[in-house]
């Protein structure tokens, strides 16, 4: 019985720590999973795409002081290295970094969302 006592906390503590890590495996997304922004967010970044971006791009994306933002101008074009180009903007050109509006998770739902055509503000 003596024996069974002094082993309790040790095995309490194990068996504690792996219930915590378990739990943690759960709750936590895997590694390259990320969260869609919220629906109202969703609204103001497709806003923000058409108005803003728009403005130099063309209200409809199809081109304008910068180029189009249409599925096919997009395809083939790394969804990273547009996620950094909006986020990081391009020197000596009009285009302005993003990173200050818009978050990396926020920017590359923007992109699929190019790419896919998936485009709507009304």
């Amino acid at each position: 019985m003596m024996k069974m006592l002094s082993q309790s906390p040790a095995r309490n503590v194990f068996i504690s720590a792996g219930l915590f890590f378990l739990l943690l495996a759960f709750s936590v997304p895997a590694a390259g999973t990320e969260q869609d922004p919220e629906p109202k967010r969703q609204r103001e970044l497709i806003h923000l795409l058409v108005q803003d971006c728009g403005s130099c791009h063309g209200l409809t994306l199809k081109g304008g002081l910068g180029p189009a933002l249409l599925p096919q101008d997009l395809e083939g074009k790394d969804n990273e290295y547009l996620s950094e180009v909006i986020l990081e903007g391009v020197p000596g050109t009009p285009m302005p970094p993003w990173n200050v509006e818009i978050t990396e998770n926020e920017v590359r739902w923007l992109v699929r969302r190019m790419k896919e055509g998936e485009i709507n503000d009304r």
